[in-house]
């Protein structure tokens, strides 16, 4: 069955614009197109958009997303879902580490009572980790 590209997109919960993105970006195959010009999908594009969304959602990049999709479609794997997923969820115990840092810091800058970075800036008791910058030299 073909499907237009409004249906693809409607039926996977993005806009047509987003379609032809991904498809550009080679996330999914170029369709063939019908007499008229218009795109015609299978209806695995459906599918395929939706496990790109998925996988965005678990925090992988479009790059990441097309790496895994190239290879399942290849027969000799060599990016494993497993080994991949493994690596996402190391970066994201680190970005939860880091949110818990920050979370924690804010509420201590709420407690003291800080009112103006300025001031809390120049100020023993502010829990805001601030740092001279050093601009370059130029």
């Amino acid at each position: 069955m073909s499907l237009r590209a409004g249906q693809v997109a409607g039926a996977a919960g993005v806009n047509v614009e987003t379609l032809r993105y991904y498809e550009r970006r080679g996330l999914l195959p170029r369709p063939e197109r019908s007499p008229g010009g218009h795109r015609l999908y299978d209806d695995g594009a459906v599918a395929t958009l939706r496990v790109v969304k998925a996988a965005q959602r678990l925090g992988f990049t479009l790059a990441e997303v097309a790496e895994l999709i190239e290879t399942g479609r290849r027969r000799g794997r060599t990016v494993n879902l497993q080994d991949r997923a493994r690596e996402k969820l190391v970066e994201v115990e680190a970005r939860i580490a880091d949110l818990e840092t920050i979370r924690s810091t804010l509420v201590a800058a709420i407690a003291a009572g800080c009112e103006d970075l300025h001031k809390c800036a120049g100020s023993d008791c502010c829990p805001i980790p601030f740092q001279e910058i050093a601009l370059p030299a130029g």
